[in-house]
């Protein structure tokens, strides 16, 4: 395939920045990078255009490594929250994608980031908090901070749940009544009293009862018995 030799006047990715310059297909130069106006041939008279060209170069790199340096000092104070479907047991179903992370900086954030630079080694297919971190520049490189969270609400244990109006109404009843119950024990008890009987006296043994012994022995016949006899 034959090679053309081109001066790049913008920044291609992957292929180089402004007055570099490359060797490309001959075809993919006449098709795409001359009607797009990103290369021009290689002649005598737009050699003189690289000095200007380079200049151009240095004020772009110069600019964005300005804006990506403030850009990470931004994102590392974030926390990108992203939303999964996940089964009873926690799992997620699928993973969370570079792409996905650079979608969400745009809602939550509006920031525009390139998937490209967000280093995810191997997608997210855990919940929780995740540093990720990315190359926002050749010299400029930052952590953004990404929590994965359930999109499945948590059923929580029947012993867990906490206890209806109806529970809770009669538990404050049962302890009003017991509180009242012992307000009651407090006021009935003397100042003092410890709430024991006090021992009962010890009883002394009788003395022998004298009445039989007052009441004088019958000597001889009453008094009935002698007026009869004198009647007879």
């Amino acid at each position: 395939m034959a090679k053309t030799e081109v001066i790049l006047i913008q920044n291609i990715v992957g292929l180089g920045g402004e007055s570099d310059l490359v060797k490309v297909a001959a075809g993919y130069a006449r098709n795409y990078l001359f009607p797009q106006g990103l290369a021009v041939p290689l002649t005598a008279a737009n050699k003189r255009r690289i000095e200007a060209l380079k200049q151009r170069r240095g004020e772009r790199e110069a600019h964005e490594f300005s804006t990506m340096t403030e850009l990470s000092k931004s994102i590392s104070k974030l926390i990108a929250v992203i939303q999964a479907k996940t089964g009873d047991d926690g799992k997620m179903f699928g993973s969370v994608t570079a792409g996905m992370i650079a979608d969400q900086l745009k809602i939550q954030f509006d920031i525009v980031l390139d998937k490209r630079k967000i280093q995810l080694e191997h997608p997210i297919k855990t919940l929780g908090e995740h540093d990720i971190p990315l190359r926002l520049h050749a010299e400029v490189a930052a952590t953004l901070k990404v929590r994965v969270e359930s999109t499945t609400p948590v059923v929580a244990p029947a012993e867990a749940r906490s206890p209806g109006p109806e529970a809770r109404d009669g538990a404050a009843r049962t302890e009003s009544r017991g509180h009242r119950r012992t307000d009651r024990v407090r006021e009935d008890k003397a100042p003092g009293d410890t709430g024991q009987k006090p021992p009962r006296p010890e009883r002394k043994p009788r003395a022998p009862s004298d009445k039989k012994a007052a009441i004088p022995a019958k000597a001889g016949k009453t008094e009935k018995a002698e007026k009869t006899e004198k009647a007879e």
